[in-house]
Order: structure tokens, then sequence, then C-alpha cells
């Protein structure tokens, strides 16, 4: 399970372009924002990251851009998942995801990703930005799901427990997150589409996956908890991404101007993404062209798409509690038989785009 950081996408603007920037809440994204971002994957690798310190110019001018995305963000409440995120103000909506924010004075804040919410808020970013600047957060608690032992033999518990359980109930799956934050420069960013006064962020974003069993005492009861799964079956995992990024103070600028994932020694991994105010190469994802019916429905709700491809399924109620799902490439029927009259939310989703609509049992 990996958690995708919105940190690769978050915006700044800032007031006196002669000056060294300082970002606060009143110059990150709102509501309405649309932003276009370019991506090189083939010029990338050969792009120097440049230094740290004051007075630098970093020359991106010859980056070349082969895919633009369009990350609009919008009000929580619009979005079918909005009413699970009361604390959100700002959604993102990202290549289908829907990413749910919390813009306050001192930071930017990601409190879940779709119908997934999040045990604690994760930092983003922390604010106000300006040079020099070191935050270091976490380790974080983002993720906790519960899953009933559908697989383990129930021999494993004792030799986990040390002979004390006899079975294996439960399996839960955490994931911690931690990051640091580094203002390490500032000065003038070169891109394609102008020259711009910025500052430079360095990020290194951690998470750290781990998995542990619930065993029962089924003969006295007593050393029923939770034990470390082994090792050897689940292993803990740590992923670590390391980023830079530059953020100018222009006013017409509305987003990171430069984003370069790089390895642990800095060294760039070859794709970068960019802002852009060249919409024309935009690989365009039409909406998903399918029939839903009938509407209202009663006895049972008929999917039908116009593509062969294999579309995700979800079904949930009106408090975000999940029914069902399922997957199909071209036609469905769901039963309704048993479902309490109301309003659902069906979410279909492919690789690259996603649908919800709101049904109506009668």
């Amino acid at each position: 399970m990996k958690i995708k950081l919105y940190i690769l996408s978050l915006i700044f603007v800032t007031t006196d372009v002669f000056s060294q920037i300082t970002v606060t809440e009143n110059d990150v994204i709102n509501i309405g924002d649309n932003i276009y971002e370019a991506l090189d994957s083939v010029s990338g690798s050969t792009i120097q990251i440049g230094s740290a310190g004051a007075n630098q110019t970093w020359d991106f001018s010859n980056l070349q851009q082969n895919e633009v995305n369009i990350i609009a963000h919008v009000d929580p409440i619009s979005t079918a998942f909005g009413f699970m995120h009361p604390t959100s103000n700002i959604c993102a909506k990202d290549d289908g995801e829907n990413i749910y924010l919390k813009k306050s004075s001192t930071a930017i804040e990601i409190v879940g990703f779709d119908d997934q919410s999040l045990v604690n808020p994760i930092l983003a970013l922390p604010l106000p930005l300006t040079y020099p600047m070191q935050v270091a957060t976490g380790p974080v608690l983002a993720l906790s799901e519960l899953e009933s032992n559908a697989f383990l033999p129930d021999s494993l518990a004792p030799l986990i427990s040390f002979g004390a359980t006899h079975v294996i109930d439960s399996i839960n799956i955490q994931v911690m997150i931690e990051s640091t934050y580094e203002v390490d420069g500032y000065g003038d960013v070169i891109i394609p589409m102008g020259t711009f006064p910025a500052l430079r962020l360095y990020v290194t974003a951690s998470n750290t996956q781990s998995v542990s069993l619930y065993c029962r005492d089924t003969v006295l009861g007593i050393a029923s908890g939770w034990y470390p799964a082994p090792q050897q079956l689940f292993p803990t995992d740590t992923e670590t991404d390391y980023f830079y990024q530059w953020w100018s103070n222009d006013p017409n600028v509305k987003m990171g101007l430069v984003n370069i994932d790089v390895d642990e020694y800095g060294y760039n991994n070859g794709e970068i993404q960019f802002l852009t105010n060249n919409a024309t190469s935009i690989t365009q994802k039409d909406d998903l062209k399918v029939r839903i019916f009938p509407v209202p429905a009663t006895y049972s709700l008929t999917i039908e798409s116009e593509e062969n491809i294999i579309t995700n399924l979800t079904l949930r109620d009106n408090n975000g509690q999940l029914i069902l799902e399922d997957k199909f490439n071209t036609r469905t029927s769901l039963s309704l038989d048993g479902f309490a009259k109301g309003i659902y939310y069906l979410t279909l989703r492919t690789d690259d785009r996603e649908l919800t609509k709101k049904v109506v049992v009668e």
C-alpha cells in the first residue's frame, strides 16, 4: 500500500518579485484553480539539479512537453466522497483520484483519498515557507486497516505467541509516514514558459508498512492480543521518495514550477513535472460512455459500457458504507433485492477514468 503524497502538486505564490519569497496560506491554491502540469519523460534524465544557496539560476529551458495533466481544485462538498472528509476545505482532482486537503495558516495537510479517510492527517507542506527553513514531521499513523483472517493457518498463532495463543482472528495493516522539508536555496528558475523568481524545496518522504496479527487464547483467554507478524511472511517495508521542487511568487503562477524526483544521492530519476500554459498536447480523457438504467431503480440496476475495457464498480449508501463491489467489461446487472429505499452512489473506474453517479432506489 503506497500513499501517494500530494506534495508533488501543491501550489505557492508570494507578493514581492524582487525579494526573497515567503509563502503563507493566502498564497496557495483555492477552489476553482485548474492547473496544467506537463511531463518530460524523454530529456529529463539529462537535466541537472543545480546548486543550493542564495541567488541561484536553475535553467530548465530545454524541458520537452510530452504529456499534460489537468489538476482541478473543487469544493469537497461537490464530490462523491466529500461527506466522508468533513475537515477538508479543498479537493484536488488529479488523474481520476480525489485528494482531500485541509488548508490552514500553519500547514496544508492531506486528510484522505477518495473513500479512504486517514487515521491522522499527513503534512503536505508546512506554512509559511521561507529561506532558510527546515521542518521534520512524524512518524505519523496514516492508515490502519483491519481485516478478518481468511488465509493464515491457526497453527501460526502459537509460533508467534510462544505457545500462549491458539487461533488467528484478525490482521492489522498500518502505514506510518515520516517527512522532512528543507528550503535550501532561492534565485531564478527558467522553464519553457518563462523566467521566475523561486524558492527551492528539498523533500524526503517515507512510508513504512507493518502487519500485526490478533491471536486468541482459546483456553484461558488471558493471552489474547496483537502480535507482530513474522517478518518472513510480512516483512516491514519502507519506501522513501526524494524530490526537489521550485515555487514562484509570480502572481500568474499557481503551482510549483518544477518537480524532479531524485534518488537518495540526489541524482535525477528521469521524469520531470513542470508548469505549462500550453495545453495543446493534453491527452484528453473522455468521460466513460455508459448507460445506467432504470432510474429510479426498484429491482435491479443495469450498467452498459460502449467500451470493452475492465471497469471496476462500487456502490455505497448515503453514509458512505460500501454495499458491493464488482468488475465488468461491457455490461452488468446488479440485483437490488433487499436494498433499502434511498440514495446510493455508484462509482465506475478504469485505469485512467472515473465516473460517480447518484442512484435512487425506490
